[in-house]
């Protein structure tokens, strides 16, 4: 299979796997806390990466293994906390749709720290992007008054740093196999997991016994094997088949997965929030849309 093709498959299958993630985000939390869900959720993917790629890490030179670094905390580590606390008082479809900004910072960040120029089209749909989340906010926190809509900033505050470890692996990880870089962002991530997870005490007597312990551990197994491992090595792969820009377009699809998963779950959506997210992937099509690009 071509490259064309294999990154469109990608996208597709990670736009499935990563709409999937947020509502099981919700699930793990009936029975976990913010910092114990995450904690877990890094130790078990930890251990299926170093299971099936320990060998990949031996050809990471000592100046990629910075950068190896700083992907796995800006990708992976910082995420995972920043989505469980935002889910205790936003939806899950919310959370979703508001991980579509990840094109629009994608194209902010690549220009102030790797100078990778833009067009006047990505300036606008940045604008255009940026104004639809701040409806979705506006709109959410009206319809949903017994949720906290600040910890929305939580999930704009993940897309910024995805938008980061999008433009590392493009600009300085190359020559690093996917698995590589998936299981040598876990070598930084394992330690302070597991003393999160020691201090937190998340497999502690009062957490195994409760109602719904052994159905968030579950569902944490799902997301940690698809939503963190598998996914992770697919997008380190598709971001090194395209672009950082294509890579992340996948957050087209995500939403749409996402809120499928909400209203079955009963989650509240009004069609002002459904133009919230038109015009956040609006914005994401004009970022995307191909035009002579401007140096500034």
């Amino acid at each position: 299979m071509g490259d064309v093709n294999r990154k469109w498959l990608y996208l597709i299958v990670l736009s499935i796997i990563w709409g999937t993630s947020y509502i099981l985000i919700k699930k793990g939390l009936e029975g976990f806390t913010p910092i114990q869900l995450g904690s877990v959720r890094i130790v078990i993917t930890s251990f299926f990466l170093f299971l099936v790629g320990y060998r990949s890490i031996r050809n990471i030179s000592k100046k990629e293994w910075f950068w190896v670094g700083l992907s796995g905390l800006f990708g992976s580590f910082i995420p995972v906390f920043l989505f469980s606390y935002a889910e205790t008082e936003i939806d899950s479809g919310i959370a979703s749709i508001l991980n579509s900004l990840v094109p629009l910072f994608t194209i902010i960040i690549g220009f102030m720290a790797f100078k990778i120029a833009f067009s006047r089209n990505q300036v606008v749909g940045v604008l255009v992007g940026l104004l639809g989340a701040i409806l979705l906010i506006y709109v959410g926190s009206d319809i949903n008054p017994n949720q906290n809509y600040w910890y929305a900033g939580l999930v704009v505050l993940a897309t910024i740093l995805y938008a980061c470890n999008a433009n590392i692996i493009k600009s300085k990880l190359q020559e690093v196999s996917p698995m590589g870089i998936a299981v040598g962002n876990f070598v930084f991530m394992l330690p302070p997991a597991l003393i999160l997870l020691f201090y937190s005490g998340a497999l502690s007597a009062p957490v195994r016994e409760g109602t719904y312990f052994m159905s968030s551990l579950g569902y944490v197994l799902i997301l940690s094997i698809l939503g963190t491992c598998v996914a992770k090595v697919m997008f380190n792969k598709l971001i090194q088949i395209s672009s950082p820009v294509f890579s992340v377009s996948v957050t087209y699809l995500i939403p749409i997965v996402g809120i499928f998963w909400g209203l079955l779950d009963g989650e509240l959506f009004s069609v002002w929030q459904v133009g919230a997210a038109g015009i956040i992937l609006g914005g994401v099509y004009l970022v995307n849309k191909r035009k002579s690009v401007s140096q500034h």
